[in-house]
């Protein structure tokens, strides 16, 4: 059966209207990405509050102004987590930037998390995405095109989320390594692997037993010791291919941390910029013109 629609996604909705530059204002966390809104952008925020939490079925359905903190803190309570990165944003700022948690391996990937969607059109309507249940095959991954798109298809209302249970345990382990592809090869399910030119960090979840199991096998490539956490990490953000993280110099982005089996790199040098293809431009272009004909949502952003 649809689920009706909250009364603060219709406000929400009455809010963006149907004219008229508009953008959603969030966390500010990843602000500066991709260019800056427009001088006559009219800001608003999304409606916030966690509608649903079904543990049992391993979801979560969420107004998406509501803080990330918020929402962990609610399913700490039940034993339950998202991929969602906590960084200091809200539910739909993390969507439409689409950026990974640091831990990725471990939590999976916030587009592959996202069961259903529901937003505000460039022509003020709200349209839903997907169902709110695990198993859904039927209709277009609309909700799955959303995330990323840093609010220029769709202003973001409620999402339904996959969650997964919070492990036992979660330990992060070090030990000076050249060879950081070694230990994806060897360790089964790593929550996350980083590498600095020097050192790996491994980071372990699970039950008690299958930790332990882990890692002796990390002992059989290294003298890898129990640390607090992850690295700090640098300032830039990298994007390559997951093959190439394990071979990335210090003479290419100075001081780094890369995340192996992921591909994304964080380093001292911003990346250089890439020509981006002309068919992919004509089909992002294309996009943009079929969901915002008028490009009133987020203008000044450009995917």
């Amino acid at each position: 059966m649809k689920r009706p629609i909250d009364q603060n996604i219709k406000d929400f909705c009455s809010e963006v209207g149907a004219a008229g530059p508009v953008a959603v204002e969030g966390g500010k966390t990843r602000w500066n990405l991709n260019g800056f809104p427009s001088e006559n952008t009219r800001f608003i925020k999304a409606p916030k509050g966690i509608l649903s939490a079904k543990p049992e079925e391993m979801t979560v359905t969420v107004l998406t102004g509501t803080p990330v903190s918020e929402l962990h803190k609610e399913l700490q309570t039940l034993g339950q987590r998202t991929c969602l990165p906590d960084r200091g944003g809200t539910v739909g700022g993390a969507l439409a930037v689409g950026e990974n948690d640091l831990s990725v391996l471990g939590k999976g990937r916030i587009r592959d998390s996202v069961l259903q969607l529901r937003y505000v059109s460039a022509d003020g309507q709200i349209i839903s995405s997907g169902a709110p249940v695990v198993k859904n095959v039927s209709g277009f991954n609309l909700h799955k095109l959303m995330v990323g798109s840093l609010g220029t298809l769709g202003l973001f209302a409620e999402v339904t989320l996959r969650t997964n249970p919070i492990p036992p345990i979660s330990k992060w382990f070090t030990a000076a390594s050249k060879h950081p592809q070694n230990v994806f090869d060897i360790v089964y399910k790593p929550a996350a692997i980083l590498w600095d030119g020097e050192t790996t960090w491994v980071q372990l979840e699970g039950h008690q037993r299958d930790v332990e199991q882990q890692v002796q096998k990390l002992l059989t490539i290294g003298n890898y010791e129990e640390v607090e956490g992850a690295p700090g990490l640098p300032r830039c953000r990298w994007s390559i291919s997951p093959t190439e993280a394990s071979k990335i110099t210090r003479e290419e982005t100075g001081n780094f941390v890369a995340s192996i089996g992921v591909g994304i790199v964080w380093a001292d040098k911003p990346q250089s910029t890439k020509e981006v293809d002309p068919t992919v431009r004509r089909i992002t272009n294309s996009l943009k013109s079929e969901f915002d004909p008028t490009g009133r949502l987020n203008p000044g952003r450009y995917v």
